[in-house]
């Protein structure tokens, strides 16, 4: 079976190393992959955007099954130009990917079906968004509706810092767009869990939970990232809530999704706040999430082309999706100065044994030689039996990576520690 994977990051290079597992995949294309995804995979440079070009690069080269990974591609409908060129596709077509694209829409669709969320209001007039800052207090959320690459959030401390937030989306145009229309929520409190799941437009079948760590300090200090490291599971996420949100928003999400006319198949990311009143939902993610793809799919024992057909051919009900009982920890060696300034260009130097398992996000091939290309360079993930071990295992493997301008968090799954003991 010839594959291929769309998007160029980390998420996309655990997918493929994940997919490669099974023997009757003979060829695995990225468009674009990275340098460091040219280990596991042919690289094309087809941007990730370029729909038009990446549906004549699957027809001219007999690609049997097709992996859409990033939102912008699901939310420009390249799963629908696949499909319709005869190219079976893992992902949501447009029209289910607005549960992402349009955070509008999510809290709508939330309101409409009674699922839990926090209270909020909807603006696409500057001036009325201020007016409303007035009537509320702080802390509170400020949203563009768009995709703004997991950057169109602001947390407001006080209520000028919130107009500030509502300027610069819609005035000053920070995130294009994406800040036509804005959405203004209450601040939740409670533990965070990002659930990913499996699904068929009917069934939904959840993966271990897991635990982002977004800021660039230790402590959670410092400015939200795409994330620096990942836990999976989550420990706050015990069993019984895992069933309470099975029963009020995963099949509450997939039903009302098909009653709206927008069945979702393919990877339905569900970001979870566990507040003092019971589980809400923060956001909606059309996909695997990053880095928490980093930590889940090295869990997963099934077979994930055999699920991944099962979502795309409506049958994820009769079809087994099994997960390690043990736990799993990934950190993120980014370059120094990330999120905002930094250099790029230094050679990376890995030993075989962390090779196995990272998942290069931002690298270039020159020469042979891999090099720094990118704020996030790269994932380092260790799964154990417990996640101490795996914590360990994970900081034990980034010393085999080396790099000018190395960071890392040193800090990552220490919160999870606590509340296990706690």
């Amino acid at each position: 079976m010839k594959l291929m994977v769309i998007g160029g990051g980390g998420r996309e290079h655990a997918i493929i190393k994940k997919l490669k597992e099974n023997p009757a995949i003979t060829e695995v294309y990225a468009l674009p992959g990275n340098g460091g995804i040219a280990a596991d995979a042919t690289c094309v440079d087809i941007g990730a955007k370029d729909i038009p070009a990446q549906v004549e690069f699957a027809k001219a080269n007999g690609i049997d099954y097709a992996v859409v990974a990033p939102d912008d591609p699901l939310a420009l409908g390249a799963v629908d130009a696949l499909t319709e060129a005869g190219i079976p596709c893992f992902g949501p077509d447009a029209k289910a990917a607005i549960i992402e694209s349009s955070k509008a829409f999510s809290k709508d669709l939330m309101k409409k079906y009674g699922i839990p969320t926090a209270a909020y209001e909807t603006f696409t007039e500057k001036d009325a968004a201020l007016a409303y800052l007035d009537t509320v207090s702080a802390p509170i959320v400020v949203k563009a509706d768009g995709l703004a690459l997991g950057k169109g959030v602001i947390i407001a401390e006080t209520i000028e810092e919130a107009k500030e937030a509502v300027r610069s989306m819609m005035e000053d145009k920070v995130f294009g767009s994406s800040g036509d229309k804005i959405v203004i929520e209450e601040f939740l409190t409670g533990p965070e869990v990002s659930v990913l799941s499996f699904t068929d437009g009917k069934t939904v079948v959840p993966m271990v939970s897991s635990m982002d760590h977004k800021r660039a300090g230790d402590g959670d200090t410092g400015l939200n990232t795409g994330g620096m490291g990942t836990i999976a599971p989550n420990p706050y996420y015990t069993d019984a809530i895992a069933q309470e949100c099975m029963e009020t928003i995963f099949l509450p999400t997939i039903r009302a999704m098909e009653a709206e006319g927008r069945p979702f198949k393919g990877c339905l990311y569900f970001g979870l706040m566990l507040t003092p009143k019971g589980p809400k939902v923060i956001e909606y993610n059309c996909r695997f999430g990053d880095p928490e793809t980093q930590v889940v799919l090295p869990l997963l024992e099934s077979d994930l082309l055999t699920i991944m057909q099962a979502t795309t051919n409506g049958c994820l009900a009769e079809t087994e999706v099994k997960f390690s009982t043990g736990s799993a920890c990934c950190v993120v060696m980014a370059s120094a100065g990330y999120p905002t300034a930094y250099k790029k260009g230094f050679p990376i130097t890995m030993t075989a044994e962390t090779a196995k398992t990272t998942y290069v996000a931002g690298a270039s091939l020159k020469d042979g030689q891999l090099l720094t290309n990118g704020g996030r360079v790269l994932g380092v993930t260790a799964t154990a039996a417990t996640l101490p071990e795996a914590i360990q295992a994970a900081y034990g493997l980034v010393e085999g990576v080396t790099f000018e301008n190395a960071y890392y968090r040193r800090d990552i799954g220490q919160k999870a520690l606590a509340a296990m003991e706690g």
